[in-house]
């Protein structure tokens, strides 16, 4: 349970509190102090910013003030300034001249005033942030004073929408800024309502006896029709804290009922990633709409205390008793899953509610020793189960050379693009571990092109100009776009690493392909000396050789230079000697030369493909090593192919015979048929866990294995008595072929799944891929037209409709079922843009 819930509370912290790890510049000190002019002049539109203007001879502020100072930094967060303007004494303006304007706080976006505090409802950090809150975000957040008015509310939003109704029983409280903080987050996928009136509580049937204490009830709308019945309505029955809202939406959001056609054991939920049981109704396929009618009421019943889960008896195999028609399932790590035999559903909600009581206690226990662990080490966030937002967080302090980058916003965009040939734009969203990472590589690239002359390397914060982003269509973060003048942009699509980024930056400045002139130009090209700036950048130089007759296979070549650009160089000859080029290397053209090595072996390859896609599939494989060293950035290149793999694992480098009889077996046999590589133990020390999954133990090594991932699994071992010779590995392969080896071992068919749907990065890669396979390079655009983003995200659909078995009585006491249907997806809100 423990780690179930340090899971859920340390993502969240996350999602809220990253953008407290953005390095900050100068002073530790985030309370600004500025002149009435300083200040003014610096409003920028769109952002939020706190003033307070004081005079020097006012000590009765002095306590006002150091609770603005205590909380600047959490205000930061959000994107609002916190300043101190000092007023000279004989300044007679409209916010320094009148004594009573000296005792009030100014809410500003950009230079609009959006509200004036009296200093004394500032009285504490909690109190601060909730109001300033609460003012900008007056579209997310309805105050009611009157059921009328929430009734209003509430049948506009049916069919539509979602409401999270609170009450609290004053404004500024910490229970305020919780409500506030969660309506930052999830306030354009919700509709809040607050209200600090008790009698409303009272007069919604909400059954609490306590109303001094807040409250929240998330209203189901979106599902309601009937505009004569009120939303139905779920209480929380935590105390208002941020990471108690967050569960809570979390737990509405998810599906009602989840029907799942898999073993029990294997199944995971939001439930059960929160800390929450997860109660299955086992069904049959005479029985499945009584068994959904039952399903249906026991989730009402259970919602926000368990998950409900419909499961296939006939989809299932499952060894238990034919009479259990219940199971549940813990969060507890190493329980199993307990099947049972139940009279009615009565008995269901009992059995969650008892255990429930037993998991409350320990929970506050356990959130008590949380809360004074976090105090000890001030306030740093857990540890994250993603090793990006780990590595964020626990880095969050140490301040990044900026300097080299120039920080771009919604005026200095365009006219920034025009100053230089080249500029490099990071769009990035300061909330978002991911970013964050991207950011240091970001700088460590601007560290190595330091004085690069036509390269501008800039940055934009999403979360700061979201208008920026989404004329640029930047739909996903973080994202690197190259501008060339302002009028043609290509997108990086590659790893984010320093060296990655570097290389990509400098193989863009050059034409993609590069026309040469003359016959010396292209020999110095195969070489590696032209041009001579990128000779550190690339390994293989590829060089298109066209007659005048051949102009659509170069038009599909110049095409497929504009695909490739950034990542491979690419050069182009067609003048009237280029016959006698290719006849140098025993082609015609169209041809391609690749020169390996900078030029110490120079192939040539006939051009038979004459689409630009053929191409690009081509060069792509033909710039693969002939026998590659594996490493973990390389991998999915030879993955894609979809071949065995004859890999040799080395404790170090590979002897130079090992070396050579391998290099015989890569080109001496068709590449069609498998991948001949190796692995450096050393280098890539993530092999040594890969030999233990195929031996348990990782065996002497040079080790020489067959691996076929993609057809049974099967990993074979070359003889370890057998010198590695072309001959012997050749002869071994005909018997393995033949049916005559014994695998040593047989990977498991278990699909290796992310630990949660949001860590899926190789789906990610997989549908951001075009047609073009083997990571086709990057996307041009034709001028700096603003452009509109793409759709609207994805939208989870709702449960089914009430049923009766909700409105009425219990559905009856047989607990089956049946349908493997995977349940809706969990609606994905867009990103708040209020600031």
């Amino acid at each position: 349970m423990s780690a179930q819930k340090d899971r859920w509370v340390s993502s969240f912290s996350f999602l809220l509190f990253c953008a407290s790890s953005i390095p900050r510049r100068g002073s530790a000190r985030l309370l600004q102090e500025l002149s009435p002019q300083e200040y003014f002049s610096s409003l920028q539109a769109g952002r939020a910013s706190l003033a307070y203007f004081s005079h020097h001879a006012s000590p009765g502020a002095q306590p006002f003030l150091e609770q603005i100072e205590n909380s600047a930094e959490a205000l930061q967060d959000y994107g609002i300034s916190v300043v101190k303007v000092n007023c000279r004494k004989e300044d007679v303006s409209r916010y320094c001249g009148k004594e009573n304007t000296l005792r009030k706080a100014y809410l500003f976006r950009g230079s609009m005033l959006i509200r004036e505090f009296p200093t004394d409802a500032l009285f504490d950090v909690n109190s601060v942030v909730a109001n300033v809150l609460f003012a900008l975000l007056f579209n997310e957040v309805k105050y009611v004073e009157t059921l009328a008015d929430l009734q209003n509310i509430e049948n506009a939003l049916k069919g539509r929408s979602n409401m999270v109704f609170t009450y609290v029983p004053a404004t500024g409280t910490a229970e305020h800024r919780a409500v506030m903080e969660a309506a930052f987050v999830y306030g354009t996928v919700h509709q809040f309502v607050l209200t600090t009136e008790a009698t409303l509580l009272r007069d919604t049937g909400d059954d609490e006896p306590d109303v001094v204490s807040a409250r929240l009830l998330f209203c189901h709308c979106q599902r309601a029709t009937d505009l004569a019945q009120p939303c139905r309505r779920t209480a929380m029955g935590q105390a208002l804290t941020m990471l108690n809202i967050h569960r809570h939406l979390k737990l509405m959001g998810a599906p009602l009922v989840t029907e799942v056609a898999e073993d029990p054991e294997k199944v995971s939920t939001v439930h059960l990633q929160l800390g929450l049981p997860l109660v299955f109704i086992l069904s049959q396929k005479e029985t499945y709409e009584a068994d959904r009618r039952t399903a249906e009421f026991v989730a009402w019943q259970l919602l926000g205390k368990a998950g409900v889960a419909l499961l296939s008896r006939d989809l299932v195999d499952l060894n238990i008793l034919l009479r259990s028609n219940v199971a549940l399932k813990t969060p507890d790590e190493g329980v199993p899953v307990k099947y049972l035999v139940l009279e009615d559903t009565d008995e269901v909600i009992t059995l969650v509610e008892d255990k429930s009581k037993v998991g409350q206690i320990q929970e506050e226990e356990e959130e008590e020793e949380e809360e004074d662990e976090d105090e000890k080490q001030n306030n740093n966030q857990d540890i994250q189960d993603d090793q990006v937002v780990e590595a964020v967080s626990r880095d969050k302090k140490r301040e990044l050379p900026l300097e080299q980058i120039l920080v771009l916003t919604e005026e200095t965009f365009h006219s920034a693009l025009l100053e230089t040939a080249r500029t490099v734009v990071l769009f990035y969203a300061s909330w978002e571990a991911v970013s964050l990472a991207v950011l240091r590589s970001y700088t460590e690239v601007a560290d190595h092109l330091k004085g690069t002359q036509g390269v501008l390397l800039a940055q934009v914060n999403c979360w700061d100009w979201p208008g920026v982003c989404a004329k640029e269509n930047v739909t996903q973060f973080p994202t690197i776009k190259i501008y060339e003048k302002g009028e043609r942009w290509v997108m990086y699509d590659g790893m984010w690493g320093t060296e990655e980024l570097t290389s990509f930056i400098m193989l863009s400045r050059v034409s993609c392909p590069l026309k040469l002139a003359t016959i010396e130009e292209a020999e110095g090209y195969l070489r590696g000396e032209f041009p001579s700036e990128l000779s550190s950048y690339h390994h293989t130089s590829v060089l298109g050789v066209f007659s005048t007759a051949t102009s659509e296979a170069r038009e599909a070549f110049e095409e497929a230079g504009n695909i490739l650009s950034g990542h491979v160089t690419m050069g182009m000859y067609f003048e009237d000697d280029a016959l006698a080029l290719s006849r140098k290397y025993a082609v015609s053209p169209p041809a391609l030369l690749l020169a390996r090595s900078g030029g110490q072996s120079v192939e040539g390859i006939a051009l038979s493909k004459q689409s630009a896609q053929d191409m690009v599939r081509m060069i792509r494989y033909e710039l693969l090593d002939v026998f590659p060293e594996i490493t973990v950035q390389n991998l999915p290149r030879y993955l894609q192919l979809r071949k065995p793999f004859l890999i040799l694992f080395s404790d170090g480098d590979i002897g130079e015979m090992e070396s050579e009889e391998m290099l015989k077996l890569a080109k001496g046999r068709p590449r069609q048929v498998f991948v001949a590589c190796w692995l450096n133990l050393k280098k890539t020390p993530v092999g040594r866990g890969v030999l233990k999954v195929y031996f348990a133990t990782v065996p002497s090594l040079p080790l020489l294995l067959w691996v076929n991932l993609h057809a049974g699994g099967q990993v074979f071992q070359f003889p370890s008595e057998q010198t590695i010779t072309e001959m012997n590995v050749l002869s071994w392969l005909e018997r393995l072929k033949a049916g005559l080896e014994i695998p040593s071992s047989t990977l498991s068919e278990e699909d290796w799944k992310p630990p949660l749907p949001a860590y899926d990065f190789l789906r990610m890669m997989e549908t951001a891929v075009p047609e073009v396979p083997l990571h086709p390079s990057h996307h041009h655009g034709d001028t700096l037209v603003p452009k509109k983003p793409g759709g609207d995200t994805t939208v989870r659909e709702e449960p089914s409709q009430e049923t009766k078995a909700e409105k009425g009585g219990s559905p009856g006491r047989d607990l089956r079922g049946t349908a493997p249907r995977l349940a809706a997806r969990e609606k994905q809100g867009k990103r708040h843009s209020e600031l």
